[in-house]
């Protein structure tokens, strides 16, 4: 079981806010932030057992990424793999697909 930094589910009036446990079904987006201690973990663990559970986008915000603070979204899962849909530096806009539709500013991340 992986405890997410940030997990978006549509709203279930009957689970009631006693219920700390959520179904990898409902998940609609997952959000992983790295910190230097959990980057290979967030960058290669968790998305795979993200992936193998079907749930549709991972977003990575990783200030530790070799190429310098990146944040990339992935999507349309296959086994225990994702396909890249987009990566921004920190500074540029990331876009995130239906059914969010929404772009992301980046340079509101910090890079230290």
């Amino acid at each position: 079981m992986f405890v997410p930094d940030l997990l978006v589910t549509p709203v279930d009036e009957e689970r009631g806010e006693e219920t700390s446990h959520v179904s990898a079904a409902l998940a609609e987006l997952v959000v992983e932030i790295t910190s230097r201690s959990n980057a290979r973990h967030d960058r290669i663990t968790k998305p795979a057992a993200c992936a193998t559970a079907g749930i549709p986008l991972y977003l990575l915000v990783d200030r530790w990424a070799p190429g310098g603070p990146t944040a990339t979204l992935y999507g349309e899962p296959k086994g225990d793999v994702y396909r890249l849909l987009s990566a921004a530096k920190f500074g540029d806009p990331l876009k995130v697909p239906a059914p969010f539709d929404l772009v992301i500013d980046t340079g509101e991340f910090p890079e230290a």
